[in-house]
């Protein structure tokens, strides 16, 4: 049957007659009313981190341009703490680099406040929840060249770092703490000696501990720190628990450590922790799970090669450079620095060099030797033909 366009109109509103009339009989029965979830959690965290940060007390940072060396030594001076330890620590902190690495043309932090208590001046938040229930964690930002350190989520200190430059960087992920030393001459190079050291990788050597801070990312994909900080670290941190046989340290089993971000290669001798107008102006976004996050991607370029052998997944590292530079890590056109053990080849050098000594020692002796046994000889010849001569002589005299 052929239906035209009024019976099609005449059918559509007896359907929506119909419904109506389902909705006013449904209306009749039990309206059920449905509650919103509330996240006790979600309620608790915001209440612990607003908590926290109301502690902090509100300080000003002023941006100052050294304008000449004058001027250089005034802020020098001004932050040398001589009466209150505190000020220079700051200041250091703040500026991320040690005073006598300021230069004239510099921008330097100075706050209108110098506290004890330097976790006033974190760029994390004072409180973590995404690591209430973990005992002790470190968040190190490459970025903002510093960590903090937490205890149940409560920051317990923040301190400045120079992580790694870009042909040997620091990379982000998670690792742990693994084995300590107090006085550590690396093993890459026995000149290089590094107090407090804290290893946290034990195939590639990255480790914190106390170094030269020129305020910028500079190491060997270690975390620099000062001398006060290394040693706070030193008796703080946790390191990895040993397998049953005692033949090597169980993966990831110390106190853990997550590096975030990347630093700004482009501006190479300075970050944005020199643009902040205040303690409160920028906080930093932790992982809401930080168990979860990746074990870090490390080139096997990192690797010593005497260590290589020994790698767990070493796939893992064979493939870590294609995986971070399709990650934006790497950028392109940067060539990474092959992990060298100068110690072998300081040890190769001096092998030669005692080799070339004791051939050229060696050439010495059978040259005098050789200079003597002529000298011999010529007199022996000598001796022979004075002898004949004498003879001659005498037979001449004879007749």
């Amino acid at each position: 049957m052929k239906i035209n366009k009024y019976g099609l109109y005449i059918l559509a509103v007896a359907i929506m007659f119909s419904i109506v009339a389902c909705d006013d009989k449904k209306s009749d029965s039990v309206v059920v009313e449905v509650k919103p979830v509330v996240n006790q959690d979600s309620i608790d965290r915001v209440a612990l981190e607003e908590k926290y940060e109301s502690k902090k007390p509100e300080i000003k940072y002023h941006h100052v341009v050294i304008r000449d060396g004058k001027h250089r030594l005034q802020i020098i001076n001004d932050h040398r703490g001589n009466n209150d330890i505190s000020k220079n620590r700051a200041f250091c902190l703040l500026n991320r680099k040690a005073r006598y690495f300021i230069r004239v043309g510099d921008t330097v932090v100075v706050p209108s406040i110098y506290n004890k208590d330097l976790t006033v001046y974190s760029v994390f938040p004072q409180y973590y929840h995404g690591a209430k229930d973990i005992d002790k964690i470190v968040v190190v930002s490459n970025k903002y060249l510093c960590y903090g350190a937490y205890e149940k989520g409560k920051l317990v200190h923040f301190a400045a770092c120079n992580t790694g430059k870009e042909k040997t960087p620091t990379y982000p992920g998670r690792y742990s703490f693994v084995w300590k030393k107090k006085e550590h001459l690396s093993s890459l190079d026995s000149t290089w000696v590094m107090p407090f050291n804290w290893n946290f990788h034990q195939y590639a050597g990255c480790a914190f501990h106390q170094f030269t801070m020129p305020g910028y990312a500079a190491s060997h994909s270690c975390v620099r720190q000062f001398r006060e900080d290394a040693k706070w670290m030193y008796y703080w941190a946790k390191g990895a628990r040993l397998h049953n046989d005692r033949r090597g340290y169980i993966h990831l089993s110390g106190t853990p450590i997550i590096v975030l971000d990347v630093f700004d290669y482009r501006r190479p001798k300075t970050g944005p922790w020199v643009s902040l107008e205040s303690n409160t102006a920028h906080l930093i976004e932790l992982p809401d799970l930080p168990m979860e996050v990746e074990d870090a991607v490390m080139p096997i370029s990192q690797i010593p090669v005497g260590s290589r052998s020994r790698l767990p997944n070493k796939h893992k590292y064979i493939h870590g450079e294609d995986t971070l530079r399709a990650r934006g890590i790497i950028r392109r056109g940067v060539v990474l620095t092959e992990t060298v053990n100068f110690n072998v080849l300081k040890r190769k050098k001096e092998a030669a060099e005692a080799k070339r000594i004791a051939e050229e020692e060696a050439q010495r002796i059978l040259d005098e030797t050789m200079v003597e046994s002529d000298t011999n000889s010529t007199n022996l010849i000598n001796e022979n033909a004075n002898g004949q001569l004498f003879d001659t002589t005498r037979v001449d005299r004879l007749k």
